[in-house]
């Protein structure tokens, strides 16, 4: 099940279901549970669990069996069915409660590095000489702790945007990046959780954007702390343009793809991660507690960025990021400047 929100003729958020027949079509769940025969309503569904994704997530299996319950009894030529097409979609979740962004690909961390140690050379009087010193002193590679612990750092939850939504250029960066993510979101309260405890509370899937001012994070992150300045600034974090139950995705093998005014910049798959996100959740919860619609990002697939396949943004860019299983996730660059 593919679950949405879309704005509705009044301007408010509502939560949608895409028809699993036609998902050009959307079912607005609260209208279909307002109208539903008694023998489909639950009785033990809690107020107001039906208004945002937020709290359908919160109000458990309950919520979730009355949705497949109104799917599974509207056709997807209903007439009361919306056209996807017509409608704005947000970020499935437009305010996270929380959002940790992982570093599960290892590819990603090796491209990542020997392109730091070429930047580098190429800075010195004599950039082949530099670059074989590094590389014959092991410099600037993936550090040993990378393979003993899963590490993430916290977003800025009140920068996310959704499918079609700008991409605001940051008026302190010349060199813009994008960032192939997948990401999962947790179903319930969980703390020092065992990897059986973290593997079920996974709610679902989406796609997440990691768009990178990279020319100020190799500045700011010499001072081994952050990122701050580059990944913080409005309409840098981007979700959608769904999340898919759990049920209905195979983490283990769905393959990644971004594009950019349609032309194939970088492939992947989600099962290269050496990192899962039961792993990470695990790790995050130990004496911490994780709260239901909390956000896991998976970091970039291995290629999934311009640091590693040398495809930088510019202003006017389409582009289009695909998981297998979920959707496509597309967005605009502009900059005002």
């Amino acid at each position: 099940m593919k679950l949405v929100t879309f704005v509705d003729a009044s301007g408010l958020d509502c939560l949608g279901v895409l028809h699993p027949e036609d998902e050009q079509r959307v079912i607005d769940l609260r209208q279909e549970a307002a109208i539903a025969p008694s023998s489909l309503r639950n009785a033990a569904l809690r107020p107001g669990a039906l208004d945002s994704l937020q709290q359908f997530i919160e109000a458990g299996d309950a919520a979730l069996a009355l949705a497949r319950e109104i799917v599974a009894s509207t056709s997807p030529d209903a007439a009361q069915l919306m056209s996807a097409s017509g409608l704005k979609l947000r970020a499935p979740i437009p305010l996270p409660v929380q959002f940790r962004d992982c570093l599960l690909f290892e590819e990603h961390l090796v491209n990542s590095f020997a392109a730091l140690r070429r930047t580098l050379a190429d800075q010195a009087p004599d950039p082949v000489a530099a670059l074989q010193e590094f590389e014959a002193r092991g410099l600037y590679r993936v550090p040993h702790v990378w393979y003993e612990m899963p590490v993430y750092y916290k977003v800025n939850r009140f920068s996310f945007i959704g499918p079609g939504d700008q991409i605001i250029w940051p008026a302190y960066s010349e060199r813009l990046d994008y960032e192939l993510e997948y990401a999962c979101v947790l179903s319930r309260k969980l703390k020092d959780a065992t990897l059986e405890e973290a593997e079920s509370a996974i709610f679902g899937y989406t796609i997440f954007n990691d768009v990178s001012a990279r020319d100020i994070q190799s500045r700011e992150m010499q001072a081994q702390l952050g990122p701050a300045k580059g990944k913080d600034f409005d309409t840098g974090n981007i979700i959608g343009p769904c999340i898919v139950t759990k049920d209905a995705f195979d983490p283990r093998n769905a393959r990644m793809s971004a594009r950019i005014n349609g032309q194939l910049v970088c492939e992947g798959n989600t099962g290269t991660a050496r990192w899962s996100f039961p792993q990470v959740i695990v790790h995050a919860s130990r004496s911490e507690t994780l709260m239901p619609g909390e956000f896991f990002g998976s970091g970039t697939v291995g290629g999934g960025c311009a640091l590693e396949n040398g495809r930088f943004l510019a202003p006017g860019d389409v582009i289009e990021f695909e998981v297998e299983g979920i959707g496509i996730l597309r967005n605009t660059v502009v900059r005002h400047h």
